[in-house]
């Protein structure tokens, strides 16, 4: 399959990385409107560079678009690819609105394209073993869970580029940083009834928020807490998730959510649970998330089945963000939106 990606910043590294070392996949092409951040991967890869997003998405060779853009741009131009009869492969958050969320979906399914949103933290080799002894139900009658995100991003960080912290085209810490572990709450625990939140810009000069703090009621009934800062002086702290279950305890942590810091559940002995952490500690990150979300996404083409990451699942997790932003906004809980 040929993937093209269209934005030429931080993140499409990440993908060109990925494509070239998924099986089935070819970067064919990448696109921006700025000459010079195309340039690098145009001699890197030897590939072509188009300056002209129409031009790209008339080309018949290309199968799948990347769109690796500021978010505010991302519903305009995967309605266009969509409507070109591109499959997509779509970076967090799928949009900023829930209904620029859903033209994106329902534009996929009238033009019969696949549809991912871009959340590879789900494949990490510590999300997936939880994953499965949850789905065992080995954690029981789930009580709470926290998610948390401690980071730094300075100043510098958003002086790199003017849309960055903006509310129209970035957002802030909940969407931007914290998005990847809402989606890995919504994944584990299920979706969200109903939030409570506060939020503030404290040490940052951007629109958006760079401190959050919230509460949620899971729709299964347990609770969670949700705190997320890019204030963490002076770098990143700590990213962690942590699961309480009748029988089981487990919390995930390091810098970027990658260990497993404690795990006593009742049908797995000591030597069971050290066995666990210790395969975890020998391999954390496996293969790169973006390379699963790519091969992923060859085979949902070449099968005919919906990628792992679906366009609604992006959508929960920018529905959550909206809800807790919502419920800051008004200083009351707010039910979040399907």
């Amino acid at each position: 399959m040929n993937f093209a990606i269209v934005g030429c910043g931080h993140i499409a590294k990440k993908h060109a990385e990925a494509i070239m070392h998924a099986e089935g996949a070819s970067l064919f092409a990448v696109c921006d409107t700025v000459t010079e951040k195309m340039e690098p991967f145009i001699k890197e890869y030897n590939i072509e560079g188009y300056h002209h997003f129409e031009e790209l998405i008339a080309n018949d060779s290309v199968d799948v678009i990347n769109i690796c853009t500021p978010s505010g741009f991302h519903a305009d131009l995967a309605v266009k690819a969509a409507n070109a009869g591109k499959h997509l492969v779509v970076e967090k958050p799928i949009a900023l609105t829930l209904e620029d969320s859903q033209k994106i979906i329902d534009v996929c399914k009238e033009n019969n394209v696949k549809l991912s949103v871009v959340h590879p933290n789900r494949f990490r080799p510590v999300m997936i073993e939880i994953k499965e002894l949850m789905n065992q139900g080995k954690l029981g009658k789930l009580s709470h869970a926290n998610a948390t995100v401690r980071w730094n991003r300075n100043q510098e960080y958003y002086n790199q580029a003017p849309w960055r912290g903006t509310k129209s085209l970035d957002g802030g810490v909940l969407m931007n940083q914290a998005i990847h572990n809402l989606d890995l709450i919504l994944w584990l625990m299920g979706d969200v009834d109903e939030v409570y939140s506060m939020s503030a810009t404290r040490l940052r000069d951007i629109e958006a928020e760079d401190v959050s703090t919230g509460v949620v009621r899971f729709k299964n009934g347990s609770l969670g807490v949700i705190e997320a800062a890019t204030t963490i002086y002076p770098q990143n702290l700590e990213e962690t998730i942590s699961l309480f279950g009748e029988t089981g305890t487990v919390k995930i942590g390091g810098r970027n959510a990658t260990f497993i810091e404690h795990i006593n559940i009742e049908d797995l002995d000591d030597q069971e649970s050290n066995t666990l952490i210790e395969k975890i500690k020998a391999d954390p990150f496996g293969k790169p998330g973006h390379q699963w979300i790519i091969e992923d996404m060859v085979k949902a083409i070449v099968e005919d089945r919906s990628p792992v990451v679906t366009g609604e699942d992006g959508k929960k997790a920018l529905s959550l963000v909206l809800a807790l932003y919502e419920s800051s906004d008004q200083n009351t809980p707010i039910k979040v939106q399907d």
